[in-house]
């Protein structure tokens, strides 16, 4: 099995997979391949938050599960991303300079 560095958001036990994705109106929750499930502000991702929920809905793997595709909204989520709890770099650009440091931490 592939080891990864110890480093935030990464684990020691390999690349993260996603297995499934689902959505409400305030959360995006993705489950992984090795049983993790996280609950993200559907907010940190301005085009899934102002998706309807059928766009929502419609996700594809990217690949063997290291992403998620909405093609109806165009939006691209890393399996890595998502595990480690990032939001997305629009989420980011939107917030007052201050701010940022304190999000990307």
């Amino acid at each position: 099995m592939k080891k990864r560095s110890s480093a935030r958001g990464t684990s020691f036990f390999g690349d993260p997979r996603v297995t499934r994705v689902r959505s409400n109106s305030c959360s995006l929750i993705v489950d992984f391949e090795d049983g993790r499930t996280v609950h993200l502000p559907l907010l940190w991702y301005p085009r899934l938050f102002h998706a309807t929920q059928k766009q929502r809905d419609h996700w594809e793997f990217i690949g063997p599960g290291v992403g998620v595709h909405w093609p109806d909204v165009d939006e691209d989520l890393s399996a890595d991303g998502l595990a480690a709890g990032r939001p997305s770099i629009e989420f980011i650009k939107q917030q007052p300079r201050q701010a940022r440091g304190k999000i990307a931490a």
